[in-house]
Parts: structure tokens; sequence; C-alpha cells
């Protein structure tokens, strides 16, 4: 449209702008600014007014403009009002276009990458994004916040503390300016977005705590280990001692009764001497394993005071691991109250996972929608105070005898039954008692119970 410089009437318009507000020539040019533009405040006729008289003194002015057609639809505007000197006077030129629908897709872009920006920040992995060189050309500012620093432009090699930049999914360790290397799980693939970011994507996120979990159940398995060799030759010399002591008994009697029975004679005297170094030897015997015998009676425990539940826990995560791996579910109902007990948290947390693992391993054998909720982990409180453990599976039930714990029963077709049979020794050993009976409707429940810790005025007192 072409205003008059001085009065600011419409003088002309073309056949686009006809078109946009649905007026004629004849009919725009009688118009003024209420007639034509939005019923607000910034757009009234003084402010209109200003706009065209800064183009008249500056030459140009540009703003956003609201005009409303002939219809009454209003029309948002990029409107640029130019100085145009004609020969027979001055006049304004506004060149305007609509801009609604650019409006519109520029709030939803703007919406589009605030939502980008909240969810990336908030996202525990770490983004970076790196160039053939291995340098950073992206980095999510959880990535900033794992590896501290600016990562923009760096060179991601000297992030990594195991050797070059990872180029497939695995465990490896990162480390910031300043910072202790600490575990990741990574992924890497290659992305390209069009002409604005190509490269590497590296996608990492912390689980030092899951490493250092599992390296100390690797120390403990180690030490468990140890222990269980360490019990069965206990129980080994145990059964020597007392398998071996009735024979040497009656050797004693018998070489007893052959001294009484000999004579004095010089032939005598030589068998004598020999009998009487037989029952020395003997003795001798006896005594190591008399001795062999109270030193597996006084074995101890490194024991302290510790609450069930957390051990619990603590096998919670190996316990899932495997019943992942066979598809079971299991499930734990732990007590919101502690239940405290004195005890050796490897071996009874090694008694919670030998039961827990035999029943996934029995829930494994059953068709999957037979499974049903799998395997259940409850603690409770009993009788006297006892914490109490159970195990409860939907398998195959326990055995018609009472063979369980003795070393020999097993249900598994390489099993050797020692697994039970340690977790009743640990058990006892520790003052509890474990017992197996049926589950209703199908089943078995392994359950044990280890007498409460001592009062701390009960512990000062002994």
């Amino acid at each position: 449209m072409l205003h008059d410089a001085r009065t600011f009437d419409i003088l002309w318009a073309n056949r686009a702008a006809c078109e946009l507000l649905g007026w004629s020539v004849d009919e725009l040019k009688p118009l003024k600014a209420p007639d034509m533009s939005k019923n607000a405040r910034q757009y009234s006729r003084e402010l209109g007014h200003r706009w065209l008289g800064r183009a008249v003194e500056q030459g140009v002015s540009a703003t956003e403009w609201c005009y409303r057609s002939k219809s009454g639809e209003e029309i948002l505007t990029e409107a640029i009002a130019i100085r145009v000197e004609l020969a027979a006077r001055t006049a304004v030129m506004v060149q305007f276009r609509d801009i609604a629908e650019e409006k519109a897709v520029r709030r939803d872009l703007f919406r589009t990458e605030n939502r980008l920006r909240a969810f990336l920040g908030g996202l525990a992995e770490g983004i970076v994004v790196l160039d053939d060189a291995d340098s950073v050309v992206f980095a999510s500012e959880s990535a900033l916040r794992l590896l501290g620093g600016d990562l923009d432009g760096a060179d991601f090699t000297a992030y990594c503390c195991d050797g070059p930049v990872p180029e497939r999914e695995g465990r490896y360790r990162f480390a910031g300016p300043g910072q202790a290397p600490r575990w990741y799980a990574a992924t890497c693939q290659h992305i390209e977005i069009e002409s604005d970011l190509r490269g590497r994507m590296l996608l990492f996120y912390d689980i030092t705590d899951r490493v250092r979990a599992e390296e100390r159940h690797r120390r403990d398995t180690q030490h468990l280990d140890h222990l269980a060799r360490y019990n069965a030759m206990g129980d080994m010399a145990m059964a020597i001692a007392h398998e071996v002591s009735q024979p040497l008994a009656a050797a004693y009697n018998f070489v007893e009764g052959a001294r009484g029975r000999l004579g004095h004679g010089a032939g005598d005297a030589s068998v004598a001497w020999g009998l009487d170094n037989a029952v020395r030897q003997i003795d001798r015997a006896r005594r190591i394993l008399g001795s062999l015998r109270s030193y597996v009676g006084r074995l101890e425990q490194s024991e302290q005071l510790t609450d069930l539940n957390a051990i619990v826990r603590d096998c919670a995560y190996f316990i899932e691991l495997r019943a992942q791996e066979h598809a079971v579910t299991v499930e734990f109902d732990l007590t919101g109250e502690p239940l405290p007990v004195r005890c050796e948290n490897v071996l009874i947390g090694q008694v919670v996972m030998n039961l827990a693992f035999n029943a996934v391993e029995e829930m494994a054998r059953w068709p999957g929608k037979e499974r049903g909720v799998g395997v259940q982990v409850t603690t409770r409180r009993g009788e006297g105070g006892r914490a109490e453990l159970a195990v409860r599976d939907q398998g195959h039930g326990p055995p018609p005898d009472n063979r369980i714990f003795d070393g020999v029963f097993t249900s598994k077709e390489n099993g050797s039954g020692i697994g039970l049979a340690l977790s009743h020794r640990i058990v006892t050993r520790h003052g509890g008692h474990i017992e197996v009976h049926p589950n209703e409707p199908r089943g078995a429940v392994f359950r044990f119970t280890l007498p409460p810790a001592p009062s701390q005025a009960e512990t000062e007192s002994s």
C-alpha cells in the first residue's frame, strides 16, 4: 500500500494487498487505522502514524502490525514502511506479509526446543558426538555433569582411562580433569543429521556402584569358598577322628591284653618292648586325634551385629540377576522394622542366595505360563523375637523323606547336595534352625530362623 507522507492517507494498493485484506482499492482509500487494524492499544492510530512518521524521517521503519480484513479476520503481519520520492509528492510505501503461521511455527519450535533441553538436562545418560579426530562437537548437559570441564571441542581420548575411545558397547572407565576414574556402560553409533551434526554418538551412564557391588560379591564368594572348604575340612576331620578313634581304642585294648599274657623270658622281654612302643604310638595317635577334635570344636566365626533385612537386600541384586536369566519373577516382602541378629554376614548371605537360587532353578523347569508369581522371599519376626526368613516356590515340592539336609539329596541333574548341607551347617552353627515343608497350593517353603541379637545391656554384662 502507498500512503501520503503528510496525511498518511491511503493512495493506492496492489492486488496482493487487496486480496489479503478483502477490500478494493477504492474501498481502502477512505479507511483510517481504526477501520482496518486490530482493536488493541499497540495498533492505535497514534502508534500507526508514529511508525509511518519514522519512515518519513529515517527512510525506513519496520514493525509487526495486525490488520483487520473486510470480513473481520485479524491478520498479523510483518510490515516495512519505506519513504518514496514521487514526482508529485513524497509517499510511504508499506510492504506487509502474513506471519501468523510463521509465528505459530516459531512458538512450536521454541516449545519443542525447551522440552528437548529439559529432557536432555534430566537424563542420567551422558551424550557426546565426536568427529573423525575424536573431538567433541556436541555434549549434553548430563555429560557435563558426569565428566565436568568444558567438553566442547575437547579431545575425548583424554577422558578415556583404558585406551582409545569406545567403538562398541561395553564397560569403560572415564574421568574428567582432576576426577577419579569411574565405570560407565557405553554404546556407540554413527549419526548424521543433515548438515547440522555428523559423527559418532557416544551414550554412557555411571555404573560404578554396580561394578563395586559385583567386585564385593566376587570377593565375598572367594571368601565363602574358602570358608566352605574350611568347614568341609572340619567335617572330614571330625569324621576321621571319630572313625579312627574306635579302632585305635580297640588296638590299645588288644595290646594291653597281649602284654598281660606274656611271661618273663628273654623272648618275652623283646616282645614286651615292642608292645610298649606300640602302646606309646597308639597313645600319641589318640592325643593327636583329641587335639584335632578340640581344634575343630573351637572353630570360631567372624560374627557381627547386623540386620537380616540388610543381608537380604545385599543379596537381592544377585538373586534378581539369576531370576532374569531364567525368566522367573522374584518378590521380596521384608519387614518394615529391623531384624537384628549376630552372625557372619557372608555365610548367612550365602544361605539366603543358595535357597533363592534353588527356588529359581526349580521354577525354571516349569513352562512359562505355569510359573505364576515364581519365587517369594519374606522376612518376619518369629517366636521369642527370632529373625525368620522364608523362600517359597511353586515347584514340585520337598522330598518325602528327611534326607534333604544330609549332603546326599539333590534334585538337580548334576547336583551334589552340598549346598543345602552347607546351609544347614551354617545356620545351626549360628544357633539357628532350618526346615522345609510343602507350600500351598504347590511347591516348597524353605525357612530358617536365627536367635535375636542380645541387647546392649546384656552384651556389656557378659
